[in-house]
């Protein structure tokens, strides 16, 4: 048996198809978010400014005065790692205060701090299925692998319902028992397409047919609702959910995942979930800037606001230009490209001729068919760099000979005049200037 051949095949096929990930070597400047240097292979000691467009630290929060200090202060204070599981002496003061955070955001009674998110759906939902007796899961079709994961490790029976077709998730509901176990799983804002989920018909469902539901808000968390509990609270019905998920790595810009919910369900979570119970704990430096990074944006409105014109802005750019963005309701701006090759292509030009970063999204992370660039605006992205975007992409279209829309040209509000009025820390003002 030749293992390492195996492997090399595997690998060949997936570069094959185009659908072989590289990882670009960028440092991030906390202090000129969206700037980034990039060390191509081969010459990293001649590295290179660029501007990042498909962040997922929506907010840039992560560069933000307050949270850097925090975790300095932490670090500081308690030493660079957590010292062991929950169990173990892991259990510090700055992951408590996380976790109390995290339930007043939601309006929650309790709330449990993982490692990622990934961990935190594959954790609670495996777990909290797991716990019930003959569950069944409803699981929307376009649910993110850790939720699939979580289903598969819980060994219930599942139903997929097609995304976000209410008429087909009562129909399921219906044709079972009112007294059976029921979890309805769903995500708030589904973040290759951008498009967000019915949430209050889905709830009426749910109480309806006396079902549990699950949000994940991992897109939305930080960046909607009046203290950025994510739609759920944009939209009232975060206490009509039973257990909320988010991240702590997108809008609050730290490391990490979360749920909330009732003491009794955080409780079993807490006991009987083998990747929580074995795994080491969040270091204080980590539990320390999300912890800064919520309790900012539940008072503050300025990086939200800014966040959605600078969407609304890129999506406008890019539509007069004649480039073919997926509509949606969101911050997300996908631009189809629908080819593999090519959409890897198109983020290698972007970054080779215009110093612009766009990851390819390929499969499976999408369907086939369905490639496409994902762009991610921030509050720290200025006026002029969408108008060097859109220079960069146009250019890249024409080069790759790919398809372009008719323009539109549609309303867009005005920029405040005083666009300083818009940032909540200097390196905004620097960006919006």
């Amino acid at each position: 048996m030749d293992y390492h051949r195996s492997f090399e095949e595997a690998t060949a096929r997936l570069k094959a198809e185009g659908r072989y990930r590289t990882f670009a070597n960028l440092e991030r400047d906390a202090g000129r978010f969206p700037m980034a240097q990039w060390r191509p292979a081969g010459a990293e000691d001649d590295p290179r400014e660029v501007t990042v467009w498909c962040s997922n630290d929506y907010l840039g929060m992560g560069g933000h005065p307050d949270v850097i200090e925090a975790s300095v202060s932490a670090a500081r204070a308690h030493g660079a790692g957590a010292g062991g599981t929950r169990n173990i002496s892991g259990t510090h003061n700055p992951i408590v205060e996380l976790e109390a955070e995290l339930a007043d955001l939601h309006g929650k009674k309790a709330a449990l701090a993982f490692t990622s998110g990934w961990i935190s759906n594959l954790a609670a939902i495996s777990t909290i299925a797991g716990l019930l007796p003959d569950c069944l899961i409803l699981s929307d079709a376009l649910n993110h692998n850790s939720m699939i994961e979580g289903v598969k490790r819980s060994g219930c029976e599942k139903r997929v319902w097609r995304h976000n077709d209410v008429d087909h998730l009562e129909a399921l509901l219906a044709a079972e028992p009112i007294d059976r176990a029921k979890l309805i799983l769903f995500e708030s804002l589904y973040s290759m397409d951008g498009d967000i989920a019915p949430i209050a018909a889905i709830v009426a469902l749910a109480e309806k047919y006396h079902a549990l539901t699950y949000i994940d808000e991992v897109h939305a968390v930080g960046l909607y609702g009046p203290r950025g509990g994510g739609l759920s609270e944009r939209e009232g019905l975060a206490g009509r959910i039973d257990v909320i998920e988010g991240t702590l790595a997108k809008g609050f810009g730290s490391l990490g995942g979360y749920i909330a919910a009732s003491e009794a369900i955080v409780d079993a979570v807490r006991s009987f979930a083998p990747s929580f119970i074995f795994t080491s704990t969040l270091p204080p430096s980590v539990a320390a800037s999300a912890a800064a990074a919520v309790r900012h944006l539940k008072r503050s409105s300025v990086e939200r606001e800014r966040h959605q014109h600078m969407a609304k802005l890129v999506k406008h750019a890019l539509r007069a230009a004649g480039l073919p963005v997926m509509d949606n309701p969101s911050h997300i701006v996908p631009v189809f490209v629908g080819d593999a090759r090519k959409c890897r292509a198109a983020s290698e030009m972007l970054l080779e001729r215009h110093a612009v970063y766009i990851q390819p999204i390929n499969y499976p992370t999408v369907a086939k068919g369905t490639e496409r660039l994902r762009v991610t605006p921030t509050p720290a992205h200025s006026e002029a760099q969408v108008a060097e975007l859109v220079e960069a992409l146009v250019d890249v279209w024409r080069a790759l000979d790919l398809k372009f829309e008719e323009a539109r040209v549609i309303p867009l509000f005005r920029a405040n005049a005083n666009e300083d009025a818009h940032c909540a820390y200097p390196e905004m003002k620097r960006a919006a200037e």
